[in-house]
């Protein structure tokens, strides 16, 4: 069986939990199927470096404006030429495995399977689902309404969709109540095979220290971690934090860091080897991580897989949370403001020992659950049904 992953994005090239997913997907089905992985270039002359057959379908670019919003040119381009390649080689697919986001890759794929009445199976990969509300505080009410009504065109595109949050599953039920939908519960691998985090243990070694890992972009509210800190350091003067990942506000969060004399606690350390993100969250007291908005929450099972229980932020649009029981592997703030992120990050840190061996104990009752494996065998089971094309 022939299968094409559509995302353009590819990891480690571009960081994420989707990035992740689409190339342990691919990963995971290479060998026994023939994987195709079409994304945009985001490399150089050494190439992409994949085990499975990796096509670029659009040149490379920026994907965020300064405002720290996507950019929508690549996103067109990506879906022009992703439309132009399946209108040429659709019959090559039996499935092809489709991200929802962005939206024009997606309405490419469907537009030229049609006009080459391919009978390859257009399987979609829904990590949000936003709504009508969601849309217009994004884009304000023309936009939005433009927005939404795209979304749910595009729900109605694939006959078989993939969800990962409760979420995101009642959502797409709300706008296709027939349609075949599985909600996939497990993303996670496993850390990195280099990493030297060593066996998980509730152990931890003093000054207590924080930690974030993501994208430096608006939604994320990373900017909202100096403030905290600063709040924070009242009840534990000793408390120090590390930062992962870049993007547009991370000038902006150092110079929070130093207009908050926070130079000597908060360490920015950009974009490091994935083994030094899962050696430090091992060690870290805490994971902080006050996203608005998360279609999974790859980075919590990370954290908790290793002892480390983590803080989120309540909101809307924040699937994570399902990931958290409050008390038992961490808490969920009620908003980012830092008097309120810092209580929750204090009450963390000074449950210590016991919280930490409760948030392994949690992460032990749901292995399984959680595991890429388990992902990875309902996905299969989709294929399964797909009738070969017979293509060459």
């Amino acid at each position: 069986m022939r299968i094409a992953i559509v995302f353009d994005r590819l990891f480690p090239n571009s960081i994420g939990g989707a990035e992740r997913w689409y190339r342990n997907l691919a990963e995971g089905l290479d060998g026994r199927y023939e994987v195709s992985y079409l994304t945009r270039r985001q490399w150089g002359d050494e190439g992409p470096r994949t085990p499975f057959e990796t096509l670029a379908l659009s040149p490379a670019g920026s994907y965020y404006a300064r405002s720290g919003r996507r950019r929508i040119w690549p996103a067109i381009r990506f879906g022009v030429g992703l439309f132009w390649h399946l209108l040429r080689h659709g019959d090559h697919y039996d499935v092809v495995h489709s991200a929802s986001f962005p939206f024009f890759s997606l309405i490419g794929a469907a537009l030229a399977l049609r006009l080459r009445r391919s009978r390859a199976e257009l399987i979609v990969d829904w990590h949000e689902v936003w709504g009508r509300e969601y849309w217009r505080s994004y884009l304000g009410a023309l936009g939005g309404e433009i927005g939404f009504a795209i979304e749910r065109l595009c729900t109605r595109l694939p006959r078989r969709s993939f969800t990962f949050s409760r979420l995101a599953e009642g959502r797409l039920r709300e706008l296709r109540p027939s349609a075949p939908i599985t909600r996939l519960t497990g993303e996670y691998l496993g850390p990195p095979e280099d990493s030297a985090a060593g066996e998980p243990t509730p152990e931890r070694q003093a000054p207590p220290l924080l930690v974030f890992a993501g994208r430096h972009i608006p939604e994320k509210h990373v900017t909202s971690i100096p403030p905290m800190i600063a709040v924070a350091r009242r009840r534990i003067p000793e408390l120090r934090c590390v930062i992962f990942g870049d993007g547009p506000d991370t000038e902006r969060l150092r110079g929070q860091v130093s207009e908050l004399n926070l130079d000597d606690t908060v360490e920015v350390r950009g974009i490091v080897p994935s083994q030094e993100v899962a050696t430090t969250i091992a060690s870290a007291w805490c994971l902080v991580h006050p996203s608005e908005r998360e279609g999974y929450g790859l980075v919590v099972l990370e954290a908790v897989s290793q002892g480390t229980p983590v803080v989120l932020v309540e909101g809307r649009e924040n699937a994570a949370t399902e990931l958290i029981e409050r008390g038992v592997n961490g808490a969920v703030a009620a908003s980012a403001g830092p008097e309120e992120f810092a209580r929750a990050v204090v009450d963390v840190v000074e449950a210590g020992t016991e919280l930490r061996q409760s948030t392994l104990h949690w992460y032990q009752d749901h292995r399984d659950e959680l595991s890429m494996e388990s992902s990875l065998a309902r996905v299969e089971a989709a294929y399964a049904e797909v009738e070969p094309t017979g293509g060459s």
